[in-house]
């Protein structure tokens, strides 16, 4: 394959998208995340890819948890907070009505969420894949979930 359909090819790899959640003391965070999977059936497990260096990924190696709060089909007001990003100081959470949960935070607007226990981060690149035991989950009947397709598999 020539390189330049390396993008284009990625791009047309379907992804759901995400808020992942972390907190650890007295800080948290959230993202918006695109590349979330089911990883085993027993014990039920997913992955989660995080950019390397992202704050989140700090909160998450010093908890060993995290909450991914899978978005609907219509994530626009999601998109809009999370979509710009936050720094290790800034409140991610400011203007939105959430749920603490041990593991992370519940947004509004999910239609499923999913806490996850760290079982193993292994190096991907520009990435770090975390792999996560669903230790509580909660989902919404009825409601479809966003499905993503990138022009250029190569940024998000």
């Amino acid at each position: 394959m020539p390189a330049d359909s390396i993008p284009a090819a990625l791009g047309r790899i379907p992804s759901g998208c995400a808020i992942l959640t972390a907190k650890a003391g007295n800080k948290r965070t959230g993202l918006l995340a695109s590349w979330l999977q089911q990883a085993a059936f027993e014990p039920p497990m997913f992955s989660v890819a995080v950019r390397a260096g992202r704050p989140i990924e700090a909160l998450i190696d010093q908890s060993a948890h995290f909450i991914a709060n899978v978005l609907s089909e219509t994530p626009g007001p999601m998109f809009k907070h999370f979509g710009k990003g936050f720094g290790p100081d800034e409140d991610a959470f400011a203007g939105l009505n959430v749920q603490e949960h041990p593991a992370g935070i519940i947004i509004p607007d999910q239609i499923a969420w999913l806490a996850g226990k760290v079982r193993a981060k292994h190096p991907a690149g520009d990435h770090f894949l975390y792999f996560s035991e669903i230790i509580d989950a909660g989902a919404t009947d009825g409601a479809k979930p966003y499905v993503h397709l990138r022009k250029n598999g190569l940024s998000y």
